[in-house]
């Protein structure tokens, strides 16, 4: 089963009804769910928890844990190695405003070869990943 990298703005996308992402989030998600092996980090989810908190409140931001806690998305902590690769992404990528939780999840999506990404975020569509920064990810929806 490959693995299928979900971003902050997938879980929010799925998360808020109104958002322009939704329903494509809703379809991709569902496609997806039992074709892939849905991945992110502790990073993402703690972000798309604040951020879903801070749009749609408390209520909707302890749905989303909730949902988290069936095991439909595996939840890989972020570590000492990651971080420091994310770093260097940061700095070989200094022309993008990439944030540390992108960079984070790059390190990770990279150590472990995942090459898919649900994300709605510009910057999983520009980055390069390998020591050579050729490796482009497909971006879900496409």
């Amino acid at each position: 089963m490959r693995k299928l990298f979900v971003d902050t703005g997938a879980f929010y996308a799925m998360a808020d009804r109104s958002d322009r992402h939704h329903r494509e989030a809703a379809r991709t998600f569902q496609s997806r769910a039992g074709e892939d092996e849905l991945t992110t980090t502790d990073h993402v989810f703690v972000e798309a928890w604040f951020l879903i908190r801070a749009r749609l409140g408390r209520p909707a931001a302890m749905g989303f844990w909730d949902a988290i806690e069936t095991g439909l998305v595996t939840i890989l902590g972020v570590t000492a190695r990651d971080l420091l690769r994310g770093h260097w992404i940061a700095r070989e990528w200094a022309d993008q405003d990439f944030s540390i939780v992108d960079c984070t999840s790059f390190a990770i999506m990279e150590r472990l070869g995942i090459d898919q990404a649900f994300a709605f975020d510009a910057h999983f569509k520009v980055v390069r990943l390998g020591s050579r920064r050729t490796h482009a990810l497909t971006i879900l929806p496409g």
